[in-house]
């Protein structure tokens, strides 16, 4: 271990044992969907990453380590973690090349760069190639969960018990204030009466609901031989929800149409 991420690991120790994480007034972060959200640490240092994981698991998070770039990027992909907390100095690839992999896999994810190098010259780089922010080696963990829990609010997290106005299902969103619509990260334009029949279906998950319901609630009319408009919406709602991905929408024939995490 170098003497400056010896510093950190010291200091984080030190800090770790005096209760940090957990602050009262400070209530667990969650998903959209409620569970707890997912942190990736990405450091060549296991006495550092044990340290970091320890914090983050005390905040409520859930936590994976990651000793190299490519180890990150395979977790990435399979676990799919709300932000990443990535060392720029890596054995195998460095930490700007691992951040342009990640957010190939998963766009627009909330990175904080840990740094030894504090010249500016060396912010820059990291801000400018996609990072959201950054701590220098030695840090606090004060530091690095605040700043992570900062991250985390812009990206959407709320407090365990607050109102949140995303849907989620699956790796389908939709933020009913913004009207933000997104699948695995990839931004999904619709129109507005396409925005309500989803939010519908995503309002009742896992649910049938029968053309008469969807037009009693997205066009405000009762049933009278115009199931056709709903099946006309459904398709265009397919071709931007579904289209080159397992589907979510399903037609249930004879008794109408749910949406569905595309896994099960």
């Amino acid at each position: 271990m170098d003497e400056k991420a010896g510093s950190a690991a010291r200091e984080g120790g030190a800090r770790a044992g005096a209760g940090r994480a957990g602050a009262p007034g400070q209530e667990p972060l969650r998903r959209p969907d409620g569970s707890p959200v997912r942190i990736l640490v990405v450091d060549d240092e296991p006495s550092l990453t044990e340290l970091l994981s320890m914090a983050l698991r005390y905040e409520g998070w859930e936590v994976r380590a990651a000793g190299g770039g490519e180890a990150a990027v395979r977790t990435a992909r399979d676990w799919r973690p709300d932000a990443v907390v990535l060392d720029v100095m890596l054995p195998d690839v460095d930490g700007l090349t691992v951040l342009g992999r990640l957010h190939s896999v998963t766009p627009g994810i909330p990175v904080l760069f840990l740094t030894a190098r504090d010249a500016v010259e060396d912010r820059i780089a990291g801000l400018t190639a996609g990072g959201d922010d950054y701590v220098t080696k030695p840090f606090s963990l004060e530091e690095v969960i605040a700043r992570l829990r900062g991250l985390l609010r812009r990206a959407g997290a709320t407090a365990a018990g607050q109102p949140s106005s995303v849907l989620a299902v699956g790796d389908l969103t939709l933020d009913e204030d913004t009207h933000e619509v997104a699948r695995g990260g990839a931004e999904i334009r619709l129109t507005a009466t396409e925005f309500e029949l989803l939010r519908y279906l995503m309002r009742n998950p896992r649910r049938v609901l029968s053309k008469a319901q969807i037009l009693d609630r997205v066009w405000s009319y009762d049933f009278g031989g115009q199931g056709n408009v709903v099946e006309l919406y459904i398709s265009y709602l397919r071709r931007k929800i579904d289209a080159g991905r397992a589907p979510m929408i399903h037609t249930r024939r004879g008794a109408g149409y749910l949406l569905k995490p595309a896994a099960e």
